[in-house]
């Protein structure tokens, strides 16, 4: 009986250490097969996010851009920020160790309620601003933003006044000064002897700015004549008879308009209703009066304008044909150069190597340094370059609006 019990005993006990065994054996891989997985995933985490787009070294930072997206100015606002929110998609979508959140603010135009906008998107942890819109708006955003140091890159803003005194303002479109003497230029050396008239905007510091510089360069050269100046405000900009007519009395063959596509439309009406053709030479805030919402394309025929982008250009075609997929419509030089300004953000952080977690002084500071030794070549330039005062070196290009189309001049 002991023998048997013992035989039993051996065996029974044989069998236990034997399942023992293949338990501890089976824990063992398990603990491997789990710390392979551990380790996998661990080497996974610093390549990639949760969502498996981002690696470790990828740096988003927080931009937004703010204009008019709805009243008069709403096309160039609605083209900075989809310009803008184009080229962060493209970003996005690229090896790019840049990433962009953006945020986009309606300012209609107005300092007041483009402080706030800023405000807004601060409070929403802005890091860069590619904005505001217009000259004015522009102006009064660019005083906080050299309070707050925060790096400010307008794409169309083209007031000396914007960046003046503000070390951390920057522009991507050409200064006023440079249209008015460059519409001077070119007139000179294309309309020598014309009578010119110009009809200004006297509240408006684009305006204002673009004429002062061409008229003194218009006396300089002395190739032809202003022969009149007829002026309006905000309040008036409905109705130009009188301005056309002073200008038709005083003989002008060329009308040089340092004005907004909005006031434009209207004088191009009335000039045809009374008879009067001269030929219109406008500036960069023209640009847009082809698709304007009501407005009778041919009534721009023969229209010339200064301006650094063309949707007709060939080099152009591949950003008019992602623009017009994304949005319906053809971009102007205004979403030319809020794209231009994403790159170019992109380009000045890579420079100056900033990292997402940096205070947005830091981030200011950085990019101050890293503008002034930067060159890029984009939709609206070739190899443009900015001074310490934050205006880009860069030259317009004259077009004449044919068949609807804007054709090198």
């Amino acid at each position: 009986m002991m023998k048997v019990s013992l035989v039993c005993f051996t065996r029974m006990g044989f069998e236990t250490m034997k399942k023992k065994f293949m338990c501890m054996l089976m824990a063992a891989a398990m603990t491997l097969s789990m710390a392979a997985c551990g380790s996998k995933g661990d080497d996974a985490n610093t390549d990639a996010n949760t969502d498996g787009t981002e690696t470790s070294d990828v740096q988003t930072f927080k931009l937004g851009s703010s204009g008019p997206l709805t009243g008069d100015a709403a096309i160039y606002g609605m083209a900075v920020v989809q310009g803008a929110e184009l080229a962060v998609n493209e970003i996005n979508a690229s090896d790019s160790k840049i990433k962009f959140e953006f945020q986009k603010q309606d300012d209609e135009a107005d300092g007041e309620k483009a402080v706030n906008a800023y405000n807004t998107m601060m409070d929403n942890g802005m890091q860069v601003l590619v904005g505001p819109t217009t000259t004015g708006a522009s102006i009064a955003v660019a005083d906080v933003c050299y309070n707050d140091r925060t790096f400010m890159l307008t794409p169309s803003a083209s007031s000396t006044d914007v960046t003046a005194g503000k070390d951390n303002v920057f522009q991507v479109c050409f200064t006023d000064p440079n249209q008015g003497v460059g519409a001077a230029d070119y007139m000179a050396e294309n309309f020598a002897g014309a009578k010119v008239a110009v009809i200004y905007r006297n509240d408006d510091a684009y305006s204002q700015g673009i004429r002062d510089t061409f008229v003194k360069e218009a006396t300089d050269k002395g190739a032809f004549e202003v022969v009149y100046e007829g002026t309006f405000t905000n309040d008036t900009a409905s109705d130009f008879s009188v301005q056309l007519a002073g200008a038709q009395n005083a003989g002008a063959d060329l009308v040089f308009l340092p004005i907004y596509y909005q006031p434009a439309s209207i004088i191009f009406s009335q000039a045809k209703a009374m008879g009067y053709a001269p030929t219109f030479f406008g500036v960069d805030g023209m640009d847009g009066i082809l698709t304007m919402p009501g407005f009778d394309a041919s009534l721009a025929e023969g229209l010339m304008l200064m301006t650094p982008f063309s949707a007709t250009d060939e080099a152009n075609q591949a950003f008019v044909d992602a623009y017009t997929a994304a949005y319906g419509t053809e971009p102007n030089q205004f979403a030319a150069d809020a794209y231009d300004g994403v790159y170019i953000v992109k380009a000045a952080l890579e420079a100056a190597g900033c990292t997402a977690d940096m205070s947005n002084e830091e981030i200011c500071d950085a990019l101050v340094s890293a503008m002034t030794s930067l060159k890029f070549t984009g939709l609206t330039g070739t190899d443009m370059t900015w001074n310490a005062e934050g205006q880009v070196s860069k030259a317009p290009t004259a077009y004449v609006v044919k068949d609807g189309q804007y054709v090198k001049g």
